[in-house]
């Protein structure tokens, strides 16, 4: 049987992620193309395309052991290409990545479009959902 958790624990354990990450607010979503790295650990791939300074408060209040976006996350592109995987970083430490798809693609994190086909094109993050497991 898989370790369950009490959603109070879930809700603490999605809290500490986002405080942990952003304590001095100077994280920032890196929006790159290519495959996700194997690991946070390893080196950074494919061309950054966009990068969005994280807010203080960027995700909203746990429930039901789950965090989602807070806010409104837009900014303009700085190459083109096609998003393909993110990285939540500060400074050069990534503390979290995962996949980019369009609205309704399934990614672990959704823009308005994958296609950015312009330099200065708005880059829209419109779902991004942390859920922790042991449920």
């Amino acid at each position: 049987m898989a370790l369950q958790l009490s959603t109070t624990v879930r809700n603490a354990m999605a809290d500490a992620f986002e405080s942990s990450i952003n304590t001095a607010g100077d994280a920032v979503l890196t929006i790159r193309t290519g495959a996700v790295p194997a690991n946070c650990a390893a080196a950074n791939s494919g061309t950054l395309l966009a990068t969005i300074d994280v807010p203080a408060d960027w995700l909203g209040a746990a429930s039901n052991g789950a965090k989602a976006l807070a806010g409104s996350w837009t900014t303009t592109a700085a190459a083109t290409g096609t998003a393909a995987h993110f990285r939540i970083m500060v400074g050069a430490t990534c503390h979290a990545q995962g996949t980019v798809t369009a609205t309704g693609g399934g990614g672990d994190l959704t823009l308005n479009t994958t296609s950015i086909s312009a330099v200065g094109q708005q880059v829209t993050v419109t779902t991004f959902t942390l859920t922790m497991t042991g449920a």
